[in-house]
């Protein structure tokens, strides 16, 4: 599986959780197509069939996101040691 870009990942998730609000909020049609189509997207960059399943995976994604940049910005600064 091709892994999502960071920001990409995090905007998805951005407009799901905006989604879920207004839908839990306010439910129209409009909104449950929103929630729907932020779902699909969600899940289709997380490689998932579940929401559940795509926000746990989102979770771990961005964690292994974190811990390259550290391990990363490790190896920087023992380079230039």
């Amino acid at each position: 599986m091709l892994l999502p870009a960071e920001n990409e990942l995090r905007a998805v998730l951005a407009r799901f959780a905006d989604a879920r609000f207004r839908h839990d909020l306010h439910p129209t049609g409009h909104s449950s197509r929103e929630l729907e189509d932020t779902s699909h997207r969600l899940c289709a960059m997380t490689g998932t069939q579940s929401v559940d399943q795509a926000l746990i995976a989102a979770d771990a994604l961005l964690e292994r996101m974190r811990a390259d940049r550290r391990t990363a910005a490790r190896a920087t600064q023992t380079l230039a040691a």
